[in-house]
């Protein structure tokens, strides 16, 4: 399958991701990835060494006569989000993304692509291995762990880039360039609780929620995609509302910055109300679709019989567990008042597991404004403390606030509209990118945002559009030679 990505143009990157794409490259297990970063660097006898936290830097002297020019930091991280579909045999751990080319994009075989931030990672790639292309003294930036916690960033010190400006090239919308992103906040909420006998004469089933196209839980949030934590949510609810279901087990969901795509439930009902609880929940099953008909063509809701379990949910924590996931506010939160059509303030409940006597809820929380940060995640911790969840924060990061006089930001506009005979969108964005937090210990360097189109990042739909890498690729090298003096 690498072969027909092998043989697009521009080849020289995307045969740098075919090679990135054949590493496995999960959040927190980069060994592999750093290791191949630095053998490519030093086979092209670069300066190459690996920070205390595991980013790797490569260095470039400038091409002559740009040696007068300020250093360039192109920065991409090197960790993808994994995701697979139910029915794909696949381990992350062990083999390479297998790509397909259909029309202009390219996509995988059911797992995401890790074009999210592959195809940056590519690019810096292809500029320091070309004999031809243009640059000033570049600082090659690969940071780890961006999609699970941005550790890579938050780890590098502050002595050891010396650029002026940082491209970061992480950006998936080709026409956008970014000046600024959100911050955000994990929001953990976890309790005990005891397992009871199944009461007796009592019908198992198995309730599934799936077919969503899941997502970027910061980019697609705006969208109102259906998160199936709170689908099944509304399942489990009225069931237990007027039925008296009782929960053995919820596992909803994967990856903090993925909005959920699948929920799998295990639950029990006394036999007397099989037939109502069916025909109940069908009808609530027909309604959330005709709701999702629109956004979630695809959406698949099965109730079906299965084994009794052994044990089930304490009726108090369950009664609980079900309100708080109701109360808990899912998507967006806030719009921005400056920004026309950006999101401020955003909440995914992104996974949700109860087993054996435990319930974990993973959300992150994601926003532009420090105090509507904390202003959502004090409403979300509250809502779980009320059903008697101890609730923690971690992993917070701060926003990239824009910089309306950044010098670089000009010339990357300009050079956009010459290119194309129209202006880029420069904005900021809902996501997490890395910027905010290496500017707080590079608070003087000059900071712009691009890449190319990528659809559907997070979710096994994930594909990157061919020729708009063609068109980000350019966009780079007329950057290079147009960067400023120092």
């Amino acid at each position: 399958m690498s072969t027909e990505v092998r043989n697009l143009e521009p080849k020289e990157v995307w045969n740098m991701f075919a090679d990135l794409n054949a590493v496995p490259r999960p959040s927190k297990k980069e060994e592999r990835v750093i290791q191949f970063m630095v053998d490519f660097g030093k086979k092209l006898n670069l300066e190459t060494f690996v920070d205390k936290v595991g980013n790797v830097i490569i260095n470039k002297k400038a091409t002559k006569g740009l040696e007068d020019r300020k250093t360039v930091v192109l920065q991409s991280h090197l960790d993808m989000v994994h995701q697979k579909n139910a029915a794909t045999n696949f381990d992350f751990d062990s083999e390479g993304i297998k790509m397909i080319v259909d029309g202009d994009w390219v996509k995988a075989d059911g797992t995401t692509l890790g074009a999210d931030n592959g195809l940056g990672v590519a690019a810096i790639m292809a500029v320091l291995a070309s004999t031809e292309i243009e640059h000033p003294n570049i600082e090659a930036l690969f940071t780890i762990d961006e999609e699970t916690g941005m550790t890579g960033a938050m780890g590098l010190e502050g002595n050891i880039l010396k650029g002026d400006i940082l491209l970061n090239l992480d950006t998936e919308e080709d026409d956008e360039i970014g000046m600024g992103c959100a911050g955000g906040v994990d929001i953990t909420a976890t309790r005990t609780y005891k397992e009871e006998e199944v009461p007796e004469n009592s019908n198992a089933f198995s309730i599934t929620v799936n077919g969503l196209n899941g997502g970027h839980s910061g980019m697609d949030i705006i969208k109102g995609l259906g998160n199936a934590n709170k689908i099944m949510n509304r399942l489990l609810f009225d069931g237990f509302t007027n039925y008296g279901l009782r929960i053995s087990e919820i596992n909803g969901g994967s990856l903090r910055n993925a909005i959920p795509r699948e929920s799998f439930a295990l639950v029990t009902v006394d036999a007397i109300s099989k037939e109502a609880f069916l025909f109940e929940s069908n009808l609530l099953i027909n309604n959330i679709k005709k709701e999702f008909a629109t956004l979630e063509p695809n959406l698949n809701i099965e109730i079906s019989d299965t084994n009794l379990p052994e044990k089930v949910m304490e009726l108090g924590v369950q009664e609980g567990f079900i309100k708080s996931i109701y109360t808990a506010l899912n998507g967006v939160y806030r719009m921005s008042p400056d920004i026309e059509g950006l999101v401020e303030t955003s909440n995914n409940i992104a996974k949700i597991v109860a087993k054996d006597g435990n319930i974990k809820i993973s959300c992150l929380t994601r926003s532009s404004s420090e105090t509507n940060k904390l202003d959502l995640a004090n409403s979300l911790k509250s809502a779980f403390e009320l059903s008697g969840f101890s609730v923690d924060f971690s992993g917070e990061y701060p926003g990239w606030q824009p910089n309306v006089n950044s010098e670089i930001l000009d010339i990357v506009s300009n050079l956009y509209e010459k290119l194309h005979q129209e202006k880029a969108n420069v904005a900021a964005c809902h996501a997490g990118l890395e910027c905010g937090i290496l500017g707080q210990n590079y608070p003087e360097m000059d900071m712009v945002s691009f890449g190319p189109t990528i659809r559907g990042a997070h979710s096994p739909d994930e594909r990157a559009s061919i020729s708009s890498t063609q068109k980000f690729w350019n966009f780079l090298i007329e950057i290079l030679k147009n960067t400023p003096k120092k």
